[in-house]
Parts: structure tokens; C-alpha cells; sequence
């Protein structure tokens, strides 16, 4: 993790780099603002990544000698079965609608992501899934 953290902070010195340039040169207050915002994200990941990496025992990608084998293993758990994903689509893709159509329309897209982003939080607290 320490050189995921150290790219991120190279490429937000760039980015920063590259927005007051761009500011300078084209004073034109969009596109500067965007680069400064990714300046900002890449920053926050950048510290994160060092600050966890601190944390954690060094992983494979850390070792200069490691060979690709070295980082096999679990990765995690993935719900191979979850419909909640199909419910924050859908209720994201109205609310983006509701942008171009009309504001109302996140009356009807608010309620639909409410139940999928608690429906995929809380998916193996209750029902046949209580146990994994």
C-alpha cells in the first residue's frame, strides 16, 4: 500500500502543479476548479493509503523481490446473489434523470435507493443469509 499511497501523492502535487498553470493560462474558472477538486481527491487517497499502509503488514506489491504468486489468496467476500445492486441502479438512474426531466423526480427515486443502499447494508442480518 505504501506505493499506491505514493503515487497518489506525486500525481496531486502534478495535479496541483498542472491547475495553477491551467488557472493562470486559460482563467477560465471551470476547468480549474475541476483540477483543483482532483487535486484534493487525489491527496485524501493518497494519505489514506500511507496512513493504512502504516497499519497493516506489508503486502506483496510493498516487496521489490516478490513474484506475482506472493499476492494470491481471498480477497474478500462478494454476495454472488444480491439484487440490491439492480435497486441503487435503477434509483440512480432516475434521480439522474430527475436532473434533466424535472426535480420532482427524486420524489420517486429517493425512496427506491433508500431500500437498496439498506437492503445491500443490512443483506445478511436477516433471512435464509443470517449465518454467513
Amino acid at each position: 500500500m505504501k506505493i499506491q499511497g505514493r503515487m497518489f501523492i506525486w500525481l496531486s502535487f502534478f495535479l496541483l502543479i498542472m491547475a495553477i498553470v491551467y488557472g493562470v493560462w486559460s482563467k477560465e474558472p471551470a476547468g480549474t476548479t475541476a483540477l483543483f477538486l482532483a487535486f484534493g481527491l487525489s491527496i485524501m487517497i493518497g494519505f489514506y493509503l500511507g496512513f493504512t499502509a502504516r497499519r497493516v503488514d506489508a503486502g506483496a506489491q510493498d516487496d521489490k523481490e516478490a513474484d506475482v504468486a506472493d499476492d494470491a489468496g481471498e480477497l474478500g467476500f462478494f454476495s454472488p446473489h444480491s439484487w440490491q445492486p439492480l435497486a441503487l441502479g435503477i434509483g440512480g438512474a432516475l434521480a439522474f434523470l430527475g436532473v434533466a426531466v424535472g426535480w420532482w423526480l427524486l420524489y420517486f427515486s429517493a425512496p427506491i435507493i433508500l431500500v437498496g443502499l439498506f437492503g445491500w447494508v443490512f443483506e445478511y442480518y436477516h433471512g435464509e443469509n443470517r449465518t454467513q
